[in-house]
């Protein structure tokens, strides 16, 4: 981990945490399903690009296809669905807390179908303490009774066990290609995914809303996706898997303070909590050896 990857991981972490305010922004012109699909074809789009200005090999067995259909559902059509939907309902730090939870559960998911991902005490004992950072940022009034509140945290829980299932999913069927080939692969089916199912539910969006939301969208989809999917790939590749996953601590601070400087959100001393106990479930999981082959979760 030298300074150069630390001020990747800075940068990626910026991207990241800052799409749950882009998400909020362009909730105000077009609905959670619309800006799910200009990001994933956007993002799609831009790194189909990259990928053919560098010349990489494109595959051509068609029993990718499914694969990619697969994990773009489970990666990133379905959780950044959830998110979109949830965002409408909490704030966007409180957000960032409850997707740190990805990392949690990625480990759990992992360790009950790979077998070279058991669940080692260390490992137990981490995602004890992030489930349990997990529902203290919930708070016991969401268990109570269902709300828009409380719908709104479990949908980015949902989001984050997608994530969990989609790594796995991805790590077995697609890990072996080139990244930035994985990537636009993923995003491609991601958006076959989400494009009719937008059409159909939302309509086709007006223009005059997004020319409203123009500038947060293309944040959202060149930076927060296209851009930092390409910059994950490559701190994976010089760090390994394991200190990569750190950036997961990173996110959720960056999440709360552009909620709070830019749309003055407040979170509780519960949430704030939360965060604190998920990070300290992350420092465990992150204790032991880094291995640089794995595939861990995506944003």
């Amino acid at each position: 981990m030298t300074p150069a990857v630390w001020g990747l991981m800075a940068v990626l972490a910026l991207l990241w945490g800052t799409s749950f305010l882009s998400i909020r922004f362009a909730l105000a012109g077009i609905g959670p399903l619309s800006i799910v699909a200009v990001r994933v074809t956007g993002a799609a789009a831009v790194i189909w690009l990259v990928v053919l200005l560098a010349r990489r090999p494109v595959p051509r067995d068609p029993m990718l296809i499914p694969h990619f259909l697969i994990s773009g559902g489970l990666n990133c059509a379905l959780p950044f669905s959830l998110i979109s939907w949830g965002q409408q309902y909490i704030p966007s730090g409180l957000t960032g807390i409850l997707n740190a939870g990805a990392a949690v559960f990625g480990v759990a998911v992992a360790a009950l179908i790979l077998r070279d991902e058991r669940l080692t005490p260390r490992k137990a004992i981490g995602v004890t303490v992030g489930f349990l950072g997990v529902i203290a940022a919930i708070g016991p009034t969401a268990l109570a009774g269902l709300d828009l509140t409380s719908l709104g945290q479990f949908a980015i829980i949902a989001s984050s066990v997608c994530y969990a299932f989609g790594s796995v999913y991805t790590r077995i069927n697609v890990g072996k290609l080139v990244p930035d080939v994985a990537a636009a692969g993923m995003l491609t089916g991601a958006a076959a995914w989400q494009i009719p199912i937008a059409l159909l539910t939302e309509g086709v969006p007006q223009s005059a809303a997004l020319g409203q939301v123009g500038p947060a969208l293309l944040w959202l989809t060149l930076g927060c996706t296209a851009s930092a999917y390409l910059l994950y790939f490559r701190i994976l590749a010089r760090a390994g898997a394991g200190n990569t996953s750190l950036v997961t601590l990173i996110i959720p601070p960056i999440a709360i303070l552009a909620g709070a400087l830019t749309l003055g959100e407040r979170l509780t001393v519960a949430e704030l909590l939360g965060f604190v106990v998920i990070a300290a479930g992350l420092v465990i999981l992150n204790g032991g050896p880094k291995p640089r082959d794995a595939l861990p979760a995506t944003r």
